[in-house]
Order: C-alpha cells, then sequence, then structure tokens
C-alpha cells in the first residue's frame, strides 16, 4: 500500500519543481513570453501534468510557501514578544531560511504578484492579502477575535504597511521587497508617520500639474 504522506510529499515536491522552473524562466523571459507548455518542457513533465497542479498560468505565482515559514518562526517567538517586533522578527527568520536561489525566486514572484495585472485581480479576489485573512493571524496570536475592532485595525495598519513597501519598491526598483517591508514595518514602532503633522494649505491642483 502506498503511503499518503509520501504520496502527498511527493505531490508537494512536483508543485513547488513547477514553480521554480516557472518563475526561473519568468525572470529570463518575462512574463507574457513564457507559456505552460515552456514551463513543463523546462520541468520535464506534461502539459497535463501542469494543470493538475495549477488551474492556470497565473495560480503558480499564488504558491505561497514562505507562509508556512512565517508560522514556523511565529511559533518559536517567547510569549511576550511585542507584536509588531514580532511580525518583524518572522518576516527576517523566515527569509533568512530560505537558500540564495530561493530569495531571489521568491522576490521575482512577488513582483509579479504586485505587476501582472491578472495575478493582482485573483490576489483581490481571493483576498490572499486583505485585512481579513492579516485579522486571522493577528487574532491568534494575541487571542482575541478576529472582528475585534482593534484587532481588524492593526491587520488594516500591517496591510497598509506591506501595500506601502510593494509602492516604495515599485518607484525604486532597485530595493529588495523584504528589506524594503522590515524598514516600513520598523517605522511603525514609533507611530504612525505624519500622523500629527499639520497640515499646509490644501492646493487646489494635485501636486506637480499646473493650473491652466
Amino acid at each position: 500500500m502506498t503511503d499518503p504522506g509520501l504520496r502527498q510529499r511527493k505531490k508537494a515536491r512536483t508543485r513547488a519543481d513547477l514553480q521554480r522552473h516557472a518563475l526561473r524562466l519568468f525572470r529570463d523571459r518575462g512574463w507574457a513570453a513564457t507559456t505552460v507548455d515552456d514551463i513543463a518542457a523546462a520541468a520535464e513533465v506534461s502539459r497535463s501534468t501542469f494543470f493538475r497542479y495549477f488551474p492556470t498560468k497565473e495560480d503558480v505565482l499564488l504558491l505561497d510557501d514562505v507562509d508556512p515559514l512565517y508560522e514556523q518562526a511565529f511559533r518559536a517567538l517567547p510569549a511576550g514578544t511585542p507584536l509588531l517586533e514580532a511580525l518583524r522578527l518572522c518576516v527576517r527568520t523566515a527569509f533568512a531560511s530560505l537558500d540564495e536561489e530561493k530569495r531571489v525566486l521568491e522576490e521575482v514572484r512577488m513582483d509579479l504578484a504586485r505587476s501582472v495585472p491578472e495575478v493582482a485581480a485573483v490576489l483581490r479576489e481571493r483576498n490572499t492579502w486583505g485585512v481579513e485573512a492579516s485579522a486571522r493571524m493577528v487574532s491568534a496570536a494575541v487571542g482575541r477575535p478576529a472582528t475585534d475592532p482593534d484587532v481588524v485595525l492593526f491587520a488594516g495598519v500591517v496591510t497598509g504597511a506591506r501595500l506601502a513597501a510593494q509602492a516604495l519598491v515599485h518607484a525604486d526598483p532597485s530595493r529588495g521587497y523584504i528589506d524594503t517591508l522590515d524598514a516600513v514595518l520598523g517605522r511603525l514602532a514609533d507611530g504612525v508617520p505624519l500622523a500629527d503633522a499639520p497640515i499646509a494649505t490644501i492646493a487646489t491642483e494635485p501636486a506637480g500639474r499646473a493650473a491652466p
């Protein structure tokens, strides 16, 4: 009798191998120029095998095998660690555990997930990076309901920090996303930037746009 655990491990390895080859091709050729057939050929599997693991090409980018590393790092933290510090530690610990190629390919995956409209649309639809998903994680960490207003607010702040890191990387592609996210979360330790800043006179036209 086949060991169910062994079968699942083989499936996980095949899925990860397909994603690794796909990310290499996306990095080297670009998203649009890479086909499902290209990925299957690189992984030395059939097209039908690819579709057994990923319903679409977009789904290759949605596979996130770093999340379990976050959870593992979180469980290893001592009780009493401040929540924001815990999140920063988990991000750093999870990515430090990856080998060099995996770190590079994970940056590729996240960049494409942000920049490819079809993938971004699926992420929004599934709420993969949304407030509710973050609230569930925060809820488990602090032992309060996911609907608790403070839990939802903190989750919203963290989600906003992630979006801010994405915007900074988009504006300056030389930045690394993980280092940028860590820096953004670190800024929040001193409070929300500009929260107490007095507003200046409100311009009638957006900055950088001359009035007629």
